[in-house]
């Protein structure tokens, strides 16, 4: 695949000149970001302007699960905007049902009703909302390495280093370790260990904070940003039985790790655990059109039949989005992308990983499924030490600045985060395309290499 433009460098520095002049952009210090001024994508692929082509290893937020472009899903899009290009979110609208049903078809259980939102934030906004409409209580329990998403509720919820600048210590959030054996809060030596003692954990932690005060607990059913750690056996099956015991709304956040990502449709059926509530957004209609929302299990909904649900917003199930919705899913379908992901997890990407990790002296672990992993890296293998600490930046941060520049340079875009880089490509990216990204990592794993120990 080749860009579909001629170079342009000129247009390439008009793009970023505008874009220095009034783009405002998330998470950074605006006079130290220099963006990439992109051109053009298509499937796994996306240029510049000066005609560099790049692999995304990100699927731009992990959310492209089935590539840029897809023209079935671009159609959807161009038909429903001269059919129907908006309207209001009170009325039945036949592509907005038609996305519901399709995704309530897929969720397990039986969360048969979908809240729309316009993204994952505002899912968690709106779950935690429900919770605790649906409870009388206040509190909600989230795990540390966490992602929740940046609006308010939501961002108290995160468990990781975005939530400080705005963290009010008085929104009803508790926190808790979730299992993580690789380093491990609990001092297990086993998975068997670290899903009982992580349990024990939690359970300690309601005790300790009134169950009758506590209206939900968060997770994502693995991990996405804060490290794809895929729970241990009989740990996600532990926490439903302990919220049964307390009458504790399970809300599992699969905004970044449904739809295929992790080689089903939904990565609570790893686990065959079904929540009360579950959130979804990026992968639902591979992010064309901004798009989230809230699987309701039918207790839930029914606290709503004679009693109004206090929140709403104007785009909920936009047109655009659920045509996109609807597109992405048949998709999915016909094309067998949730097994094509599963297969590559299983067969293609897992085993390349394990022998990197084999060769490569800064890899300390690997996880993951489908795809969706993850490379931890370290300075020492033995002592587990992060190749840079936690929330490094500047000089501190120099080890993983020259893995990324070196993936760069070899024509891989990675997901790069703290001391870890994922390896998340779209669900439908080709065995070739994988293996291409494969050894550009390769490549780059020996500049990491460099600053072991």
């Amino acid at each position: 695949m080749t860009p579909h433009v001629e170079p342009d460098p000129q247009a390439g520095a008009a793009v970023k000149a505008a874009d220095r002049a009034h783009v405002f952009h998330s998470w950074s210090a605006q006079g130290l970001i220099d963006p990439l001024a992109v051109a053009g994508a298509e499937g796994s692929y996306f240029w510049d302007y000066d005609g560099n082509r790049y692999l995304d290893f990100t699927s731009g937020l992990v959310y492209t699960n089935i590539g840029y472009q897809h023209p079935k899903v671009v159609a959807a899009i161009q038909e429903q905007a001269g059919k129907l290009a908006t309207f209001a979110p009170a009325f039945a609208v036949d592509v907005r049902s038609e996305a519901a049903r399709l995704i309530a078809e897929r969720t397990p259980g039986d969360l048969d009703k979908i809240f729309f939102t316009n993204g994952g934030a505002e899912a968690v906004e709106n779950a935690v909302r429900m919770a605790r409409l649906h409870t009388g209580r206040h509190k909600v329990l989230s795990a540390f390495r966490s992602y929740h998403g940046a609006t308010s509720t939501a961002i108290n919820l995160t468990g990781d280093p975005r939530r400080w600048a705005s963290d009010t210590g008085s929104a009803g959030v508790v926190r808790f370790w979730a299992p993580f054996l690789y380093r491990s809060p609990f001092y297990a030596t086993t998975e068997a260990e670290e899903s009982a003692r992580a349990l024990q954990h939690l359970e300690d932690t309601i005790a300790f904070e009134g169950p009758a005060t506590i209206a939900a607990m968060i997770l994502e059913t693995v991990p996405g940003t804060a490290g794809i750690m895929t729970p241990p056996p009989g740990y996600l099956a532990g926490v439903r039985a302990i919220c049964d015991k307390y009458g504790i709304v399970m809300v599992l956040d699969e905004v970044m790790a449904g739809f295929g990502r992790t080689g089903k449709w939904f990565a609570a059926e790893h686990f065959d655990v079904v929540p009360d509530l579950m959130t979804f957004a990026k992968g639902v209609n591979s992010g064309y059109v901004p798009l989230g929302g809230v699987a309701i299990s039918a207790e839930i909904a029914a606290t709503f039949d004679k009693r109004p649900y206090p929140g709403g917003l104007t785009y909920s199930g936009h047109p655009l989005a659920c045509a996109a919705a609807v597109a992405t899913i048949q998709v999915m379908e016909d094309e067998k992308v949730v097994e094509h992901a599963a297969h590559l997890g299983e067969n293609v990407i897992g085993p390349a990983l394990r022998e990197l990790a084999e060769r490569h002296p800064s890899v300390g672990e690997v996880r993951g499924l489908g795809v969706f992993w993850a490379l931890d890296l370290v300075k020492n293998k033995e002592t587990r030490e992060p190749l840079v600490p936690y929330n490094a930046a500047g000089e501190a941060n120099a080890p993983m600045a020259a893995f990324g520049a070196a993936a760069k340079k070899n024509g891989l875009w990675p997901f790069i985060n703290m001391n870890r880089t994922h390896v998340v490509p779209a669900c439908n990216a080709s065995e070739a395309e994988v293996k291409e990204g494969l050894a550009a990592l390769d490549a780059a794993l020996s500049v990491a290499d460099e600053h072991t120990a």
